[in-house]
C-alpha cells in the first residue's frame, strides 16, 4: 500500500478505505484539534476516522 500523497503537503487528500471518508489537509478537522493545513503526516496516529472509527492506518492518498 503506497501511503505517500503526490500533492504538496497541506494540499493532499486521504480516504478512509472503510467508509470513504475523505481527511483534507486543507481543511483540516478543528472540530477535533487538526488544523488547517495540517500534513497527513502530523495527524495524530490514534486519530480515528469521525464517521466509522477506522484506524489512521486505513487511509489512502488519493491522487
Amino acid at each position: 500500500m503506497n501511503n505517500t500523497p503526490s500533492a504538496a503537503a497541506g494540499t493532499a487528500q486521504w480516504q478512509c478505505g472503510s467508509c470513504s471518508f475523505i481527511y483534507d489537509e486543507a481543511q483540516g478537522w478543528p472540530a477535533e484539534g487538526i488544523a488547517p493545513g495540517t500534513p497527513w503526516a502530523q495527524v495524530p496516529q490514534d486519530w480515528r476516522c469521525p464517521d466509522c472509527s477506522s484506524s489512521k492506518d486505513d487511509f489512502m492518498a488519493l491522487d
